[in-house]
């Protein structure tokens, strides 16, 4: 019975994500994710890890743990020097361990971007230290360097990087920014995990990096799940700890810590679909994001990638000053759209008493009104696709 309540559970995931604005509801069947195309390429092995947890009852700290810990250490680093990593229970779970590994508190300050979803600078306030906002790049969404360096202060401890809509953020740049000012610099590679930046893969960028595995992620769970890297090892060990109640040993607590362990059944999961991840989704979402912008370049605003990375496209967003007008024309063909997002993140009422939230960031508010993203995911048929091309034309040329 507990299989199939797993099965259940799986369904009404999907579902929720449809409703959600995941993907809205459309007059035929086209997704805006389809998660169950992603979920049928693994689905054998994804019910035998399944009912291997379910057999060893090992629900948490399972040997599954271990081996997604192994799996994506291996993935960013090599088999002989694997990047250290700690699986954990969200993808904002992760970003708070990481603040909290790094001593980051009261009185500090952590600068970010405004334009992301909010677990990024919500974290920097559940540690008790303040998010600071510096706006982005107008071609990429990410955080601009120049405006990062502009908002650095005494009290300045991190900078929070995000690598939105799947492509790494410059890196080159606030690496040197960092290091001139003695600043740590943490990834959020939760919309990246995939992609590269010189060779370098996303997830081991900065003195630590997080990531999400989040059902609509590139590399999706079943539920919510994350995990934190590192090359440090002495940071690792605390990241370790902080996950499990601040300890080491049962009940050895040299932390203060949390419950941020990610689960048996999410871990196996995971790795039952990491190897397809690895070895074709990557390149299938590659090959969708190209054909998406050699086809709409010349009529409208297409993501724009930076010379030296890859995109892995968590979602394919582009710009168009009639956005809502686009969305319901995709709508009224059948097509799913979604807008991330709305509403820039130091317009949000629970920022709304930092002094970072009190001055305007023209870029990103610029983006909040324009973008919109398009269907997307590595089993997107050339067909579907070029109903999606075809509709965006259509309506851009009104």
């Amino acid at each position: 019975m507990a299989f199939f309540r797993i099965i259940f559970t799986f369904k009404a995931v999907c579902e929720t994500l449809l409703a959600s604005g995941y993907a809205q509801s459309s007059l035929k069947d086209m997704q805006f994710i389809d998660i169950k195309a992603i979920h049928a390429r693994s689905s054998q092995k994804i019910n035998t890890a399944i009912a291997k947890v379910l057999e060893h009852g090992q629900y948490i700290n399972g040997p599954e743990v271990e081996e997604l810990e192994m799996n994506l250490g291996t993935f960013l680093g090599a088999a002989d020097q694997p990047v250290n990593c700690t699986a954990v229970a969200s993808g904002t779970m992760a970003l708070e361990i990481a603040l909290r590994a790094l001593g980051i508190g009261p009185g500090d300050e952590v600068i970010t971007t405004p334009f992301t979803w909010i677990s990024t600078a919500e974290t920097i306030a559940l540690v008790g230290a303040t998010p600071v906002f510096a706006d982005i790049e107008a071609n990429t969404f990410n955080i601009s360097p120049i405006e990062a360096k502009k908002a650095i202060s005494r009290r300045t401890k991190a900078i929070i990087a995000v690598d939105l809509f799947g492509q790494m953020a410059d890196y080159s740049a606030l690496e040197a920014i960092c290091k001139e000012h003695g600043l740590k610099i943490i990834e959020d590679a939760a919309q990246s995990f995939g992609s590269q930046q010189n060779g370098h893969k996303a997830g081991t960028i900065g003195h630590v990096a997080t990531t999400s595995f989040f059902p609509a992620k590139p590399l999706g769970g079943y539920g919510d799940g994350g995990a934190v890297f590192t090359r440090d090892k002495s940071l690792s060990e605390d990241i370790r700890a902080i996950t499990n109640h601040g300890c080491k040993d049962r009940e050895e607590h040299y932390l203060l810590g949390t419950n941020g362990r990610c689960d048996s059944l999410q871990a196996a999961i995971i790795n039952a679909k990491f190897c397809n991840f690895r070895d074709e989704e990557i390149r299938l979402r590659q090959e969708v994001g190209a054909r998406y912008t050699q086809s709409l370049k010349d009529h409208v605003n297409v993501p724009s990638t930076l010379s030296g990375n890859s995109h892995i496209y968590a979602q394919y967003t582009i710009r168009s000053r009639n956005r809502n007008s686009l969305a319901e024309a995709l709508k009224s063909q059948g097509i799913p759209s979604a807008v991330y997002y709305r509403k820039p993140l130091h317009q949000q009422k629970v920022f709304s008493h930092f002094s970072s939230s009190k001055k305007s960031f023209p870029v990103a508010e610029e983006a909040s009104a324009q973008v919109i993203s398009l269907p997307f995911h590595p089993y997107l048929s050339q067909a579907e696709q070029n109903e999606v091309i075809s509709a965006v034309i259509e309506h851009e040329a009104i």
